[in-house]
Order: C-alpha cells, then structure tokens, then sequence
C-alpha cells in the first residue's frame, strides 16, 4: 500500500505542476464566468434598434405595423424602392419590406436578415391578418381578449420531508448539466491515464519502475493520482468560476447607467431568482452533490481502468481507435439517451441504464433531480463498485503483460490470451 501512495504521490504533483493544468484551471472558470455573465450583460444593453422601410399601394398593413423597442417602420413611396434596392448599403434602411396583398410579402436587403427580425415581422402580419379574420367573422375582439387565460400549474411534490415547490424545467437543466460534466470528465481524465502509460511504455521508464513495484500497484497508483488530479481541478474549477463570476457582475453591472430598464430587468431577474431559489427547495442539494463525486469518481475509476489496459497494449497514442470504440460506446449511448431520460425518469429504459454500471454515472446523475428512490440508488451505487472492482481486475491482467510488449501491435485474440493467462 505504501508503494501505491508513492505513485500517487508522484502521478498528482507531476500533474498539477505542468503549465497546461494551471492554464485549464485558470482558463476553465473564465470561460464558466463569460458564459454566465456575458449573455446576461449583453441583454441589460439593449438591443440595436432596426429601420425597416414599408412599401404599400394601401394603408391596411402600413397603419397598423406599431414599432417595437427593435424595430422601427418607416412607409416610403413608390419612388423610393427602386433606388434602396440599386444601392442599399447607401439608404439608412436595414431592410425593405414589400406588401403585395394579404398573401404576398417580401423583404428585402443587402444581407441575409437575422432570424429574430424575421420571426418578428412575420408575427406581426400574422396577427394583423388574424385580427381581420375574426372581425369579418363577427368576433369582438374584446371579448375575445377577455377570455384569453394563461394557465401556470405550480408543481408539489410530496415527500418524506413534507410538501416542496418543484419545477421540470430546473430539474431539466440540472440533470442535463451534471450528465454533461460526468460524461466530459470520464473522456478527459481517462485519456490522460491512458496517455500517461504510453508515454512511459514508450520511453521505456516503465521498465525500471516495474523492476520495484507490480503492475497491478502501478496501474492502480496512476489510476487513483489521476482522479486526485481531477478532483482538485474541478474544486479549483468551482471555486474561481464563483469569484470571477462575482467579481464579474460587480465590475460591469454596478458601473451600468441606472434606467427605468435596467430597474425593469432587475426586478425580473430578481423573480427568476427567487422563483429558482423556490423550486431548489425540491432538490436533495446534499444527495446531489454526494452522487455527482461518487459517480464521477466511479465512472472515471470503471473507464479509466479501461483505459489504461488499452494504453498498455498498444505503442503508439494511433493505435488505440480500434480498442477504445467498444469501451466509449455505453458512453456514448448514455449521452445520446440523456433527452429520452428527463422525459421519462421513471421509464423503464432509464432504470436499467442507471443500474448498468457502464451507463449508470451519466443517466443516474440525470434522473437523480426528479428523485430517485433511495434503494435504487444504494444498488446503483453498490454494482458500479462492483463494476469497478471486476474491470480493474481484468485490465490489469492485461497491464501487467501488456506494459513490457513492444513491437507487436496487439488483436483482440492477443488480448484474450492475456485475460487467460494463468501464469
């Protein structure tokens, strides 16, 4: 055990001295910060108001086209259309909208018109039309108006602990955001193991190190001194991302002019808040944060296990495509099968897929904000155990003759002879 600890110890300061983890480590919760900040900080400033010029023999369309906070219609006459569409980079107009008839609309430009301003006009004229529609049927549109409700059920959900506000759509996004992260910390962190061995099988520096330890205890010691590594920079990943992000916000948001808009969209994000801040309240936080280190401990110990027997068996970083597609397909099946999941948590796909070891880190870390009974999480959590302990113990029979063969590219038949050996 002592020798496994000096691996450890070795694998986890090589690491986190190298240039590129500072870099990452720094680099990571900048990147968290802007995408958190900069969409937020963007749509407090507004958005650049569009000139649309409106040609139209009558006034129907022409009277009723009120401007928003985006656009702006300007009707031009006859005269005027031809010479925007000669020379429209010189006209002040960011489009031309042609009016035909109720059926035939065209918008012109110089450039492809985004989505947004599309989408708008075409809302516009839609209603326009529908408005007309139900006046000719005789519909007052007061009534109408009057009538028109929008439902918002709120959601509870009954407990051991009582009564909690729960909302799909945090729920959603907290399971898709912690699917995501299990899935890319398994691929990056289990890559770095495999690479790590084939870099030292390359240099031959495995040689000397296996002349005093065995295999299994350096397989096991790159293994465990990687996951440190991990752990460590997620940490410092979380830890920087809430400073920057702080120091975000006072920096840009406290030096904004203060406006009846910004106050407006203060007041709403304070809602959004406090409406979040409501609907947590029916999450298990701690079980949350609990499952997300274990699962991403054992998924990356089951897989990186893998990895490394794949990185003992080959010479060369490409030659591993052949053996790594059958390891990364469960993976991959369980970040395809993430939206069938939250659509159906209870299912009985998802069930299975959580249990499966291989597949269990990513969709159980997905179903657990919808809740998740506490045995079977105890049995998901019991069988990847399992499924650790049985692919550590079958890598490193292959690690072990594996790590001092070179020159031979290894087959899947090689491999089973490796798995048989009894020697």
């Amino acid at each position: 055990m002592n020798k496994i600890w000096l691996i450890i110890k070795r694998e986890y300061l090589v690491r986190v001295r190298k240039r590129s983890f500072i870099i990452m480590t720094i680099l990571g919760p900048l990147l968290m910060a802007g995408i958190i900040i900069l969409p937020t900080y963007l749509a407090m400033q507004g958005h650049d108001e569009r000139t649309i010029a409106l040609y139209e023999e009558n006034t129907f369309f022409s009277s009723k086209l009120e401007d928003t906070d985006n656009l702006h219609f300007v009707k031009i006459p006859f005269e005027e259309v031809n010479i925007i569409k000669e020379d429209f980079s010189a006209s002040p107009y960011y489009a031309l909208l042609d009016i035909k008839d109720a059926e035939n609309f065209t918008l012109y430009s110089n450039q492809q018109v985004s989505l947004s301003v599309q989408s708008e006009i075409e809302g516009k004229l839609s209603d326009i039309i529908q408005r007309k529609k139900l006046e000719l049927a005789g519909i007052d549109l007061q009534i109408l108006e009057g009538v028109t409700t929008q439902i918002e059920v709120e959601t509870i959900i009954i407990g051991e602990e009582g009564e909690t506000t729960g909302n799909a759509e945090v729920s959603f996004g907290i399971g898709f955001m912690c699917g995501i992260l299990i899935y890319m910390f398994i691929f990056m962190y289990g890559t770095m193991v495999m690479r790590g061995v084939i870099e030292e099988k390359t240099s031959r520096i495995v040689e000397v190190i296996i002349s005093s330890v065995k295999p299994f205890q350096l397989m096991m010691g790159k293994i465990l001194g990687v996951a440190l590594v991990g752990l460590t920079q997620f940490m410092l990943w979380i830890i920087l991302t809430i400073i920057i992000s702080a120091f975000a916000e006072v920096l840009f948001f406290d030096t904004l002019t203060i406006s009846t808009e910004s106050i407006a969209v203060g007041k709403e994000q304070s809602l959004i808040l406090s409406s979040l801040s409501t609907s947590l309240a029916g999450i298990n936080i701690l079980q949350l944060l609990f499952s997300f280190v274990f699962y991403f401990l054992g998924g990356y110990l089951l897989y990186s296990a893998l990895f490394a027997a794949v990185g003992s068996a080959v010479d060369a970083e490409a030659d591993t495509q052949q053996f790594i597609l059958p390891i990364t397909i469960p993976l991959i099946i369980s970040f395809i099968l993430m939206q069938p999941v939250m659509d159906n948590p209870d299912g009985v796909l998802a069930y299975w897929l959580s249990i499966i070891p291989f597949t269990s880190p990513i969709i159980m870390m997905v179903r657990l904000p919808f809740g998740v009974n506490n045995s079977e999480l105890i049995l998901s959590m019991a069988l990847l155990v399992v499924g650790f302990l049985a692919t550590t113990y079958l890598a490193a029979k292959i690690y072990r003759t594996g790590i001092l063969m070179y020159g031979k590219k290894a087959s899947y038949k090689e491999l089973w002879k490796w798995l048989t050996y009894r020697g």
